[in-house]
C-alpha cells in the first residue's frame, strides 16, 4: 500500500518547519527543511560578505536537519568548524528544541582574495568539524572529523560515516532572493538492522536498499528544494512515491533563538572570584559582555 505524505487533517510544510519521514521497506529515514525568516534573522545580526552568508546559510540548514534527528524536547545539536590557517577561523551553529542560532568569524583581507565562490578548503584550509549531540540527563557525545570535501554538507556526510557508521546523503540549496535569503536541504540515512545474528546494515555502504535510496534522492534539484510553491511533503512524495510506504512525522517549528540575557550573564559571572570580576570592569565600573550570535551588548554592574 502506498501512502501519500500529506493528509487532509494536517497542513503541508513549507518554510521554517522541519519534516521527518521514514521509508520502512528500505530501512531509511530522512529530514527535510526550508528556511526563510530564520536564516534572514540570523544573518541580520552581522554584515556578512556573500561567501560567509552562503556558508552560514548552509550551516543553519545542516543544523536543523541534524538537530531534527534528536529525540525529546531537551536535546541540543552543536556544529563547530574551526581552523587556524584559513579565511574562516570559526563557524558555529546550534539547534535546541526548534531554536537556532549561528555565527562566523573570518579574516576579511584573506576572504577578499578568494573570489566570489570559494571552496570549503579555500575558506578553512586544514580545519576540523566537531558535531556534538546532547540528549539531556547529562548524555553527550561528540565526533570530530577533518573538514574535507567540496562543501560543508560533504564534511557532515563524512562525520556520519566515520563517527556513527551511518550511511548518510545530504543535499543543500541556497540563494539570495529579492526579499532576503532562502536555504533548504534534505537528509536521508540508512538505519541499522536490529535483528540479532544478521549483519548490521549501517556498516554496508553498498547495500542495495541504500543504493536505491541514494539514486532517487540524487534526482532532487536545487530549484525543487527552493521552490516556495512546493511543500516538503511534495518533495518527499516526488522522490519516493514508488515505495511501498512513506511515513510522515511533522517536526518542530523553527525560530531564531539566542539564549543571551542579563540574567544569564549575571549567573555566569557570579562564578568568578570578585578580584577577577573587578579586573573585567570598565572605567564606569561595569562589565560589558557582547553576544557574538545576536550582536547585543550587556552592561552588567555585578
Amino acid at each position: 500500500m502506498k501512502l501519500q505524505p500529506q493528509t487532509s487533517q494536517a497542513p503541508e510544510t513549507f518554510s521554517d518547519k522541519l519534516l521527518g519521514f521514514t521509508l520502512p521497506s528500505r530501512n531509511a529515514r530522512g529530514r527535510a527543511v526550508r528556511l526563510d525568516a530564520v536564516v534572514d534573522q540570523v544573518l541580520a545580526a552581522h554584515d556578512y560578505p556573500a561567501p560567509i552568508t552562503h556558508l552560514l546559510s548552509e550551516a543553519l540548514v545542516l543544523g536543523a536537519l541534524m538537530g531534527g534527528l534528536l529525540k525529546g524536547e531537551n536535546g541540543q545539536l552543536t556544529m563547530q568548524a574551526q581552523t587556524k590557517s584559513g579565511a574562516v577561523t570559526l563557524l558555529v551553529c546550534d539547534y535546541r528544541g526548534g531554536e537556532m542560532r549561528g555565527y562566523a568569524e573570518f579574516d576579511a583581507a584573506m576572504l577578499d582574495g578568494l573570489g566570489a565562490n570559494p571552496s570549503l578548503n579555500a575558506l578553512f584550509g586544514e580545519g576540523y568539524l566537531a558535531i556534538t549531540f546532547e540528549t539531556g540527563a547529562d548524555k553527550r557525545y561528540q565526533g570530530i572529523v577533518p573538514l574535507e570535501g567540496d562543501t560543508l554538507s560533504e564534511a557532515c556526510e563524512t562525520y556520519f560515516v566515520q563517527s556513527e557508521q551511518v550511511p548518510t546523503m545530504i543535499r543543500i540549496a541556497s540563494r539570495a532572493s529579492g526579499s532576503g535569503r532562502q536555504a533548504a536541504g534534505l537528509l536521508v540515512q540508512h538505519l541499522a538492522d536490529g535483528e540479532e545474528g544478521r549483519e548490521r546494515l549501517h556498516v554496508r555502504q553498498d547495500h542495495p536498499d541504500w543504493e536505491h535510496i541514494t539514486v532517487l534522492a540524487g534526482t532532487l534539484s536545487h530549484d525543487e528544494l527552493l521552490d516556495p510553491s512546493l511543500s516538503m511533503e511534495g518533495i518527499v512524495w516526488r522522490l519516493f512515491h514508488e515505495e511501498d510506504e512513506i511515513r510522515i512525522q511533522p517536526g518542530a517549528a523553527l525560530t531564531r533563538g539566542c539564549r543571551c540575557s542579563a540574567e544569564y550573564y549575571d549567573t555566569v559571572l557570579s562564578r568568578f572570584p570578585s578580584e577577577e570580576r573587578d579586573a573585567m570592569r570598565n572605567e564606569d565600573g561595569k562589565i560589558v559582555v557582547d553576544c557574538a550570535f545576536c550582536s547585543k551588548q550587556f552592561d552588567l554592574a555585578l
